[in-house]
């Protein structure tokens, strides 16, 4: 069975093995992952074509006997301060990943950091009382090396104040919002005891989340 480090003292917490122990499907988390991204994505780059551009609409030049190349716009593309070909238009990037394979594609991050050992689970209650301080002393009694996410349950927000600040710190997200990019961009995850509890929910298909409501 995995298992995650408590580092609030005593024994290791089992994780639930469907959740925390399944195999890593590479393709579909790179998928999860690329749908996450391009969803964030504003999509309002805007340029004008050779039609768009105020101006031009007289022939600049007659079309013989000057010596010129030929020029039926001052505002063509070659021209400055003409239109331009194929540059972006409004548009969204987001495309759809099915329910199930978001969900197999979120057990695959969370079994990726329960194998290295690189999952923790830690008492909120011990944050109460904003402290950056204890935060870091707790961070590095662990000994995790590099990025930290730290996510806290649905009512545990007070507790981000006391992590949000620290370097090693990459985000401090609730677990309706956590996802697959969150999960494998870090390299350490520290969840709270409840956290722990809905993502491993999520995870398993058992609460209708509200990034399943908008599949």
């Amino acid at each position: 069975m995995p298992s995650a480090k408590n580092l609030g003292g005593g024994a290791d917490v089992t994780l639930d093995d469907v959740a925390f122990g399944a195999s890593f499907n590479g393709p579909l988390v790179h998928e999860s992952v690329r749908a996450e991204l391009a969803a964030l994505r504003q999509g309002t780059s805007s340029t004008k074509t050779r039609g768009e551009v105020r101006g031009g609409g007289a022939k600049p030049w007659r079309q013989k006997g000057t010596g010129r190349a030929r020029a039926g716009s001052s505002r063509s593309p070659i021209w400055t301060g003409g239109g331009t070909v194929f540059g972006p238009k409004p548009r969204h990037y987001t495309f759809k990943v099915n329910r199930k394979e978001k969900r197999a594609a979120f057990r695959s991050a969370l079994s990726i950091h329960a194998e290295r050992g690189s999952i923790a689970v830690f008492d909120v209650k011990a944050f109460d009382d904003v402290s950056t301080k204890a935060a870091a002393k707790l961070v590095t009694d662990w000994g995790a090396k590099g990025s930290l996410l730290v996510v806290l349950g649905v009512e545990e927000e007070r507790a981000a104040l006391s992590f949000r600040n620290l370097a090693s710190v990459r985000a401090v997200v609730p677990t309706t919002n956590v996802g697959v990019a969150d999960l494998i961009g870090a390299a350490n995850v520290l969840v709270s005891e409840a956290a722990l509890s809905e993502l491993t929910a999520r995870a398993k298909g058992e609460k209708n989340t509200a990034e399943e409501a908008n599949a």
